[in-house]
């Protein structure tokens, strides 16, 4: 009996034994993507400044202040932490709330004078007995160009060590620049709103005429022909003075295009021939609203109505992996490459307008690496080529 008993104590030893290994091994493996102390306490500020960027890249409200505050707070290490916008606390996290006035009047002292201020315990007398306010840091929020609306208040239970001062500081210089990216962001979605109202404004008025001049010669002679165009010609304006929207898939600005063709040929007849290439898998693909529209109207505008006979046309747009690759060719009368260099957006009839503006709009949503493609000769035609991803995070169609 008591051998036996011995035997089983000795297996569950083993047991224990092995138990414990196999938690060492998967506490060894869990930890090995990050073995150092300061491996993991890099990754903890990294990953806390990522959570605080997110709200702050949106802009600085209340609603993103409140959402950022206690990642900031963590990040300067104090007990209490507040960001203040002119007279208001958008918000507060953690212990000293009940300093609020005086807060605020340091953070406007702070945001006038674009200098940071050190509070200690003689500028926050309070007669509560369960306060800890000791001292506080104030630091404007300051982006690259230097100026500052706004500022963080880190609240110490002690007087404000160097360490205290300068992680508020590199906060506060830090959550400054992801406000300025925000607002950057925000006035680069103006210009291109503003560019696209531009772009109306320089296709619409021509346009406008002699689509109604080509649909009033049919009045007479064919009414169902000019009832059919003046349906296509309400189509095609309700689609490009639609107010919302920055971002457009590919199959709705050709369906728009066909309106346009629709019309155009109304008026040039056989002269105009148009050849169409699209690769149905990349209908969906999103892009910039009228950025295929105005190469169309220029191949059409400047390149076939001014050469004699027949002139086509050609649209293609080719599945290209991760990319679309989409182009606009005519075979009209072209141009000196050397004088397009030359002119851009500056031609007196307003030729390359719509060039210019389309190849901006690519390289602000895209990248610098995704403008036009313009190649052209006198009496070669003119092609007009883009690369547009199938997929980016800024386009929503």
């Amino acid at each position: 009996m008591t051998g036996q008993l011995g035997s089983a104590v000795a297996i569950v030893a083993v047991l224990a034994a092995l138990a414990a290994a196999v938690v060492a091994v998967l506490r060894l493996r869990a930890r090995r993507g990050i073995a150092t102390a300061m491996q993991r306490a890099t990754y903890d500020v990294l990953h806390t400044a990522s959570l605080a960027a997110e709200p702050l890249r949106a802009g600085l409200t209340a609603a993103t202040a409140g959402k950022a505050a206690r990642h900031l707070r963590v990040l300067v290490g104090a007990v209490g932490l507040a960001v203040v916008d002119g007279e208001t606390l958008l918000a507060y996290d953690g212990r000293g709330a009940h300093h609020e006035s005086e807060l605020i009047a340091a953070a406007r002292r702070a945001t006038r004078t674009q200098r940071s201020v050190v509070l200690n315990g003689s500028d926050l007398v309070c007669d509560r007995v369960d306060c800890v306010v000791r001292g506080a840091v104030v630091a404007p929020l300051t982006g690259p160009s230097g100026a500052a609306e706004a500022a963080l208040v880190a609240v110490a239970d002690g007087q404000p060590a160097p360490g205290l001062v300068q992680a508020t500081l590199e906060t506060a210089r830090w959550a400054g620049s992801q406000v300025a990216l925000a607002e950057l962001d925000s006035s680069r979605e103006r210009l291109a709103r503003a560019e696209v109202r531009a772009l109306r404004a320089q296709i619409s008025p021509h346009f406008i005429y002699n689509a109604l001049t080509a649909i009033a010669s049919f009045v007479r002679t064919d009414p169902e022909r000019a009832r059919e165009l003046i349906l296509e010609f309400a189509e095609f304006t309700r689609y490009s003075f639609r107010a919302h929207g920055e971002f457009t898939t590919l199959a709705e600005e050709l369906r728009s295009i066909d309106r346009y063709l629709t019309i155009e040929r109304a008026r040039f007849g056989d002269r105009l021939q148009v050849r169409l290439q699209i690769a149905p898998e990349v209908l969906p693909v999103g892009l910039p609203f009228l950025c295929l529209q105005p190469l169309v109207e220029n191949a059409v505008r400047h390149g076939l109505s001014r050469k004699p006979g027949v002139g086509m046309v050609s649209i293609e747009a080719r599945d290209a992996g991760a990319e679309c690759h989409i182009t606009v060719e005519d075979d009209g009368v072209g141009m000196d490459p050397a004088v397009f260099q030359r002119d851009g957006s500056d031609s007196e009839d307003g030729q390359h307008v719509g060039l210019v503006n389309v190849d901006e709009r690519l390289r602000s949503v895209f990248g610098d690496h995704h403008g036009l493609v313009v190649e052209t000769a006198p009496g070669s035609g003119t092609k007009v080529s883009m690369r547009v991803p199938k997929f980016h995070p800024q386009v929503r169609a």
